[in-house]
C-alpha cells in the first residue's frame, strides 16, 4: 500500500475510534444527565471532562494519548465546528420571533442584551486587574484582564439553544428574549475578541475594527432585504411533498448556511453565526421547518453536538488545580461570575417591564454560558496570555454556570405555568 494512502487510512481509523467512543459515550452521559432531569447537553459535557486529562487521561495516559492523540483531533474538531453551525441554523429557524413585536420585550431584549455585556465585562476587568499579580505573574496585565473580561461577558448560544429546546422554550417570550439578547450579546464578545487578539499580538486597528462592524451590518441589511425574499422563492420553488422537504431543496440550503458561516467567519464573528442568522430567514416557513427536523435535526443532535460537547471537555485538565487556594480564587471566580450575569440581566428585565419571575428566567438563561467561552480562553492560552490554572477556572466556571441551570428551571418555571414534568428528546 501507497505511503500516503496507509497514513490516510490510519488517520481515518483513529478518527473513527474517537467517533465511537465519543458518541456512544456522551449518549450514556447524557441519558444520566436526563434521568437527574438535567439537560443532555450538561452529561455531554462531563462526558468530555471524564474522557480527558481530569479523569481517563490521568488513570491511563498511554491508552488516553493512543486513542485521542493529535492525528485525528483536527477531522474531529472540524465535525464539531459543522455541527454547531447546522445546530445554530435549526435554532434560528425555530425561534418565533414574533414576540418581539412587543415593545416590551424589544425594550427587554435591548435591556438585558447591553447589562449582559457590560456587566460581566467590568467584573472580569476588575477581577482580572486584581488577581494579575497572583495567578498571572510576568505576563502582561492589560491583555491578561481583556481575556478575563471578554470571558466573563459571553454566553453559550448553542448550549443556550440547546436547553430551551429541551424545555419546549424556543417558542415562549422568555425563550425569544433571551436567545435574541445572548446572540446579540456573542456577536459584541466575538468583535471583542477579535480586538483583544490583535491587540495581544500588536496588531490591533481602528480602522479594520470600523470596517469589520460596517460589514456585519452590511451583511445583516443584505439578509433582511435580499435573503427573505431569495428564501421564499426557494421555498416556492422546491414545495414539500408529504410532509418530506426535498432533497434538491436541502442541498441548496445546506450550501448557503456554509456560505453564510464562511462571510461571518471573515467578519471575525466566527461560523457558527452565519448559520444562526440564515435559520432567521426560514422561521416564517414552518412547513420547512419541520421537515428540516425530520430529516436532518436528529441527526445533528445524535452525532455533530455530542462531538462538540465532549470535545471540548478532552482539552481541560481539572486536576491541574491542587491547591487549597487554586480552589478559593476558582470558586471566587465562579460566584464572581454569577453574580455579575445574574444579578444585572434580572434589574435590567425588571426595568424593562417583566415579571419578576419572567426576571429571574432571564437571567440563570443569560448565566448559561456552557463551553463556547473556551474559544476564547484557547486562544488566551494558545497566545500565553492566560495561565493554564486560570484557563481550568475559567473553564470550571463554565461549567458550573450550566450545570445551574437546569435545576434552576425545574424550579422556577412551574411557578410561571410552564410544565417541566417531561423535558423532550434531544
Amino acid at each position: 500500500m501507497d505511503s500516503s494512502v496507509h497514513a490516510t487510512e490510519t488517520a481515518v481509523v483513529s478518527t473513527l475510534i474517537q467517533l465511537i467512543i465519543i458518541i456512544l459515550f456522551a449518549r450514556v452521559a447524557g441519558s444520566v444527565a436526563r434521568a437527574v432531569r438535567q439537560p443532555r447537553a450538561v452529561g455531554e459535557i462531563v462526558a468530555g471532562l471524564l474522557l480527558g486529562p481530569s479523569l481517563f487521561g490521568h488513570l491511563f495516559p498511554e491508552l488516553s494519548a493512543s486513542i485521542f492523540g493529535a492525528d485525528s483531533s483536527t477531522a474531529v474538531l472540524i465535525l464539531s465546528q459543522i455541527g454547531l453551525i447546522l445546530l445554530m441554523f435549526q435554532i434560528g429557524s425555530e425561534f418565533e420571533f414574533g414576540h418581539l413585536r412587543d415593545s416590551q420585550n424589544k425594550r427587554a431584549v435591548l435591556y438585558v442584551s447591553v447589562v449582559s455585556i457590560c456587566a460581566p465585562l467590568a467584573t472580569g476587568l476588575l477581577l482580572g486587574w486584581w488577581t494579575a499579580p497572583i495567578l498571572a505573574p510576568g505576563i502582561d496585565g492589560l491583555t491578561y484582564c481583556l481575556f478575563v473580561g471578554v470571558a466573563f461577558a459571553i454566553t453559550a448560544v448553542p448550549v443556550l439553544g440547546r436547553i430551551l429546546r429541551e424545555y419546549s422554550m424556543t417558542r415562549t417570550e422568555t425563550g425569544v428574549i433571551a436567545i435574541t439578547a445572548a446572540a446579540a450579546n456573542d456577536v459584541v464578545g466575538w468583535v471583542a475578541l477579535a480586538g483583544v487578539a490583535a491587540y495581544a499580538s500588536a496588531q490591533f486597528s481602528a480602522v479594520q475594527s470600523a470596517y469589520q462592524i460596517g460589514g456585519i451590518l452590511l451583511l445583516l441589511l443584505a439578509l433582511w432585504f435580499a435573503g427573505r425574499p431569495a428564501v421564499s422563492w426557494l421555498i416556492n420553488r422546491f414545495p414539500s411533498e408529504d410532509g418530506q422537504t426535498s432533497n434538491s431543496l436541502l442541498a441548496i440550503v445546506l450550501a448557503l448556511i456554509f456560505l453564510a458561516g464562511i462571510g461571518t467567519e471573515r467578519l471575525g464573528i466566527f461560523t457558527i453565526f452565519g448559520g444562526f442568522l440564515l435559520g432567521l430567514l426560514f422561521h416564517r416557513h414552518h412547513e420547512f421547518v419541520e421537515g428540516w427536523r425530520k430529516q436532518v435535526g436528529q441527526f445533528v443532535l445524535v452525532f455533530f453536538l455530542p462531538i462538540f460537547f465532549t470535545y471540548t471537555g478532552l482539552r481541560t485538565n481539572v486536576l491541574g488545580l491542587d491547591s487549597a487556594s487554586d480552589w478559593a480564587w476558582c470558586g471566587g471566580i465562579v460566584l464572581a461570575a454569577v453574580v455579575a450575569k445574574v444579578v444585572p440581566v434580572y434589574i435590567a428585565s425588571r426595568l424593562a417591564g417583566l415579571g419578576s419571575q419572567q426576571s429571574a428566567i432571564l437571567g440563570v438563561l443569560m448565566n448559561t454560558r456552557g463551553l463556547m467561552e473556551l474559544i476564547v480562553l484557547n486562544v488566551g492560552l494558545s497566545l500565553g496570555f492566560i495561565p493554564p490554572d486560570v484557563f481550568t477556572m475559567l473553564v470550571i466556571m463554565a461549567v458550573v454556570t450550566t450545570i445551574m441551570t437546569g435545576p434552576l428551571l425545574q424550579i422556577m418555571l412551574p411557578r410561571t405555568g410552564h410544565r417541566v414534568d417531561k423535558l423532550i428528546e434531544a
